[in-house]
């Protein structure tokens, strides 16, 4: 990227959108009703939140620095394949607006950990309330910050990491003090943002192909030199590798195992993410059902069109690298999307960095609002202050949002941690990858099987992590490269590999017997078990019309491009 590629008009353009978003955020705050000291107003907008700002924040809220320039990278490296994270979450949306919210809401769920202790124990809360918030803080928040600020510091000439960073910070504090109506009124702002800043990034990508390769400035035939200049970024399904298949055709694989990613572990990461994290599931846990059934299905509408912002710009940036018009790309596939955006005429950069912005403040506001809730509500007034007032609750947890914004800071200042090592998407894929095999073992079969128990979820929890461990690093050595139950490849660094969502697949299914063998040393029915009945799940006819054309658009992507 050229140095100082920004000018005085897209630093307005910037600075247009900073401003809209924090008088749209402080009129909130100001309107806010006389309960403004309530805690469960404050922590989750009790009763207080539309559909459509439910689902405008789960998506501010998902997409961040990672997906532009990690998710980008990848359709640069392997195409529109990595699009299924995309689309199998929107059918994950699906699963939990039909099946996990009815579950969480009729038992007046708030937090992740309560549901913990009120289907298991209150051990098994506390270690899993302590384990997310070193998560959220130490992994999510700080590799947020970090790659964000890395991120918009290219685009800005390199010269300002620090002054970035702290900006994002600001930034995002400013809006998660106003507590969760204000963090998700603000994501509307930051999704029309993202998704306007994005198409256009999307549309000029495709205009430069379209203008490189001979046909003016035309999208469309863009598109179509896309799909004949780099056929192969066109297949969903990875070829299983052969014996003459190159290291990068295994390497591929190794991301996106074919078919086995749909048998496996792909489904786990998203029904985790989606359905059984406080950063996410907070936004609709204080709404009544319809709304956030309808605010979760939103979400996954809008999930549809996510591949064409940051997917496409990658495949892009590799037919234009690949004919020799990409000289500016560095960094290798993750300098995919910057490449691209040096295209973009002055004002357009603006808007685009404006874009980027807004996917990394609201990601970061929605992180420490969690981190805030779990902290307040299941450990300070559980077990240091008890008797807090509600709005003794609300100062600790602005007091709260202070400190992990702080540790943010402080542990990516000079990278403590170590995430430009690894890239952004890796150390956050490295680090929740391992547990979340264990942790969805625990939820789906502490809603829909009576008889787990308390023990039983301990168990997952560390046989979880503990296959994780062997089958991503240990089992080829142990075991062989070729088993019965997987086929390990060569990395090309010097050793072989299971496929990462083989590897996720094949811990949550043995979890998953364990937790089942222990519960059955147990009573028939546990006494914590929650009580289901068939008229939670009714849906409204129109929900059902939702879902139905959700599920069939989804099914023609995968026939177009399989």
């Amino acid at each position: 990227m050229n140095q100082n590629s920004l000018q005085l008009t897209d630093y307005i353009v910037f600075i247009i959108y900073f401003l809209v978003v924090s008088i749209y955020g402080y009129t909130i705050y100001r309107k806010r009703e006389k309960n403004e000291n309530d805690a469960k107003a404050y922590f989750l907008a009790e009763g207080k939140l539309t559909w459509w700002a439910i689902g405008a924040s789960l998506i501010a809220s998902n997409i961040s620095a990672e997906q532009f320039i990690g998710m980008s990278g990848e359709g640069f490296f392997l195409g529109i394949a990595v699009a299924a994270y995309e689309w199998i979450a929107a059918i994950t949306l699906l699963i939990v607006a039909i099946w996990f919210i009815p579950v969480y809401l009729k038992n007046k769920i708030y937090t992740m950990p309560q549901f913990l202790k009120t289907r298991y124990n209150e051990s098994t809360a506390l270690i899993m309330a302590v384990f997310w918030l070193f998560l959220y803080v130490f992994v999510n928040l700080t590799s947020i910050l970090y790659l964000g600020a890395v991120a918009i510091n290219g685009l800005a000439g390199g010269q300002y990491l620090h002054v970035i960073m702290i900006g994002l910070a600001f930034f995002a504090l400013v809006i998660s003090l106003g507590g969760m109506k204000v963090v998700a009124y603000t994501d509307v702002i930051q999704v029309a943002v993202l998704l306007v800043g994005g198409l256009v990034t999307s549309y000029i990508a495709l205009t430069t192909v379209s203008h490189y390769f001979g046909f003016g400035h035309d999208a469309i035939a863009g598109f179509q030199v896309l799909m004949d200049q780099a056929p192969e970024h066109f297949k969903m399904i990875m070829p299983e590798p052969t014996a003459a298949s190159t290291q990068e055709e295994i390497n591929k694989y190794l991301t996106i195992p074919g078919l086995m990613a749909y048998l496996a572990g792909i489904w786990i990461i998203n029904l985790n993410y989606w359905g059984c994290n406080q950063y996410i599931t907070q936004r609709a846990l204080g709404a009544d059902l319809d709304t956030a059934r309808s605010g979760i299905l939103f979400a996954g509408f809008i999930k549809l069109f996510m591949p064409l912002i940051v997917i496409l710009p990658g495949i892009a940036a590799y037919v234009l690298h690949q004919s020799g018009h990409l000289p500016q790309l560095v960094g290798g596939k993750d300098g995919a999307y910057s490449a691209i955006l040096t295209f973009l005429p002055t004002g357009l950069k603006g808007l685009s960095v404006a874009a980027l912005t807004a996917a990394i403040v609201a990601s970061l506001a929605g992180k420490v609002n969690s981190i805030s809730t779990i902290y307040t509500l299941d450990i300070h007034k559980k077990y240091i202050q008890k008797d807090a007032t509600d709005t003794k609750q609300v100062n600790v947890g602005k007091y709260a949002v202070f400190a992990a914004m702080f540790l943010a800071v402080l542990f990516t200042w000079n990278d403590t941690l170590g995430i430009g090592g690894v890239g952004g998407f890796t150390y956050i894929q490295k680090y929740t990858g391992f547990i979340s095999p264990g942790v969805f073992a625990m939820f789906i079969l502490g809603m829909f099987w009576k008889r787990t128990t308390g023990a039983a979820a301990v168990v997952g929890v560390l046989a979880g992590f503990a296959l994780s461990v062997v089958f991503n690093e240990l089992a080829p050595a142990w075991f062989g490269n070729d088993t019965w139950l997987y086929t390990a490849y060569a990395n090309g660094k010097g050793g072989y590999e299971i496929p990462f969502l083989i590897c996720m697949g094949l811990s949550f299914i043995f979890t998953m017997l364990l937790m089942i063998v222990v519960s059955l040393a147990g009573p028939k029915v546990n006494e914590k078990a929650f009580e289901l009945d068939k008229t939670m799940f009714k849906m409204k006819p129109q929900t059902t019309i939702l879902i139905v054309a959700l599920v069939l658009t989804i099914f023609a992507l995968y026939v177009k491009f399989w």
